[in-house]
């Protein structure tokens, strides 16, 4: 009778680690897809260069953009003077930003994208669209120094 009791506890304290189990990876799925942050902006960052050349053109910080760009994959256009657009698009995912710049700042911020989980009135997205950004703006940064 006792060895029929032990074996019925033991039963009982497995179904309930299986249950704890279960309730854990249920979390941990429901937790997965939960991958959004807040939308990274890159708000006004100086134009530093190393060059003793004066006067810099905006033609010329554009450059640097184009370059810091296309070098990660981006496609870059200018929109107007002081105004450039650039798109990734990486598998089935789309990103677009405004690139504001002069001779003095640019600005790196969200226009629009695709299949990044963007929620407009919470204004998150995937979080790998901040890397991304990151990437860019450090870029954009290491090109406006060799100007």
């Amino acid at each position: 009778m006792v060895a029929f009791y032990k074996i019925l506890n033991g039963v009982v304290i497995m179904k309930r680690i299986l249950k704890l189990g279960l309730i854990a990876l249920v979390l941990s799925l429901s937790f997965a897809g939960c991958r959004t942050a807040s939308i990274q902006n890159v708000p006004e960052q100086s134009v530093v260069t190393l060059s003793t050349k004066k006067n810099i053109s905006n033609d010329d910080v554009f450059k640097a953009i184009l370059r810091a760009g296309v070098g990660l994959g981006w496609n870059v256009h200018k929109i107007e003077e002081g105004v450039a657009e650039a798109t990734l698009h990486l598998r089935t995912h789309k990103a677009v930003v405004t690139i504001k710049y002069d001779t003095n700042t640019y600005t790196i911020s969200y226009k629009e994208s695709s299949n990044l989980k963007y929620d407009r009135e919470k204004q998150t997205i995937h979080q790998n669209y901040n890397g991304w950004i990151t990437n860019l703006n450090q870029a954009i940064q290491s090109q406006l120094t060799l100007l």
